[in-house]
């Protein structure tokens, strides 16, 4: 009887790991979609997505890189719509982006909203104008 008990628990542990190995590394990393996930940003990132300065960034449902691209994208989206100052009144990449702003005249701090159906992408920025 101790036998077979020992080898039911080894086969159960190679069925495990047999199970563990067949998700891809890209799968394990990637943040379940309904968690959000705030974005590590480095100083380069914070200054060269697009507004002066991007702040913070969270996603849930989607990556953190395709949370950078539609940063990215929206940055565009106002450039085209105003310049600095503009302001995006379309779909941008699948997802409705509302924004809040407050500042001066010379620099806004924005927070913008988008969503796509379940996935959603939030950020901050500061703009100098």
């Amino acid at each position: 009887m101790h036998r077979s008990t020992s080898f039911i628990a080894v086969i159960a542990g190679v069925a495990s790991l047999l199970a563990i190995a067949s998700v891809s590394p890209a799968a394990r990393t990637r943040p379940l979609a309904h968690t959000a996930t705030s974005c590590p940003l480095s100083v380069s990132e914070q200054r060269h997505l697009g507004p002066s300065y991007v702040t913070s960034l969270s996603v849930r449902g989607t990556s953190c890189s395709s949370g950078k691209h539609l940063v990215r994208a929206y940055y565009s989206c106002r450039v085209h719509s105003g310049g600095a100052r503009g302001t995006c009144h379309r779909t941008v990449l699948g997802y409705h982006c509302h924004e809040t702003r407050s500042g001066i005249s010379v620099q806004f701090d924005a927070r913008v909203s988008c969503v796509n159906g379940s996935r959603r992408v939030n950020h901050t920025y500061t703009q100098n104008t």
